[in-house]
């Protein structure tokens, strides 16, 4: 069992560790207990998180208004819910 995410019912806790600013969007892997993302979008005006947001829903294969950021709207370290989803959490980290 991963520690990066959960699972409750429909919806799943993703536990992120957030890298902006990087040359392009993709999952670098595990940082500590959450899964670490480059994001090519820069921390500014809340460009980040939307990038984000639009990057975890392309990568569940859901609508981005079933992407919730719960935590974490100023920090690298960001815990989002993606719900309705049918992509299992652990085949993310082999894209």
């Amino acid at each position: 069992m991963a520690d990066w995410f959960r699972r409750n019912g429909e919806v799943v806790t993703l536990t992120l560790h957030i890298q902006p600013g990087a040359k392009r969007s993709e999952i670098a892997g595990l940082h500590g207990e959450a899964l670490k993302i480059r994001l090519a979008a820069p921390p500014v005006e809340g460009r980040a998180n939307e990038a984000l947001l639009k990057f975890i829903a392309e990568l569940f294969g859901v609508p981005v208004r079933q992407v919730e950021l719960k935590q974490g709207g100023q920090s690298r370290h960001k815990v989002v819910a993606v719900s309705g989803s049918k992509i299992e959490p652990e085949s993310v980290l082999k894209t």
